[in-house]
């Protein structure tokens, strides 16, 4: 899944620009960047942990409640299951990369005063 790493590597060689950034700018964007692998890393976690959480009672009462054996299929479980972990991991990592920016903001600040 995903692209390539050759064609990656290609694509981002053309776009480099002529314009020098500076060392802040640089910065910035390491920061951007380590906040969106914190924000996915957080949100992996929290995923995982959602996937669990929403599989053990789906699975459960599926075999034991009479409505939900006879109304939930396989389509409809996995969609209980998967809507749950999909929404865990986008709120988790959208807060965290909120958080992370929030945070170098803050830092940005204090070394301007």
């Amino acid at each position: 899944m995903g692209i390539p790493s050759e064609i990656r590597d290609a694509w981002i060689s053309t776009r480099k620009s002529p314009l020098i950034s500076s060392p802040s700018e640089e910065q910035r964007i390491l920061n951007a960047r380590q906040c969106t692998q914190e924000g996915v890393r957080a949100g992996a976690k929290a995923a995982s942990i959602a996937l669990v959480a929403s599989a053990v009672p789906t699975l459960v009462a599926v075999r034991v409640i009479p409505w939900a054996k006879s109304n939930l299929n396989y389509t409809a479980q996995a969609l209980i299951i998967s809507g749950a972990s999909i929404a865990a991991y986008f709120i988790t990592a959208d807060k965290t990369i909120l958080e992370c920016a929030r945070r170098n903001s803050a830092a940005q600040y204090e070394k301007t005063t």
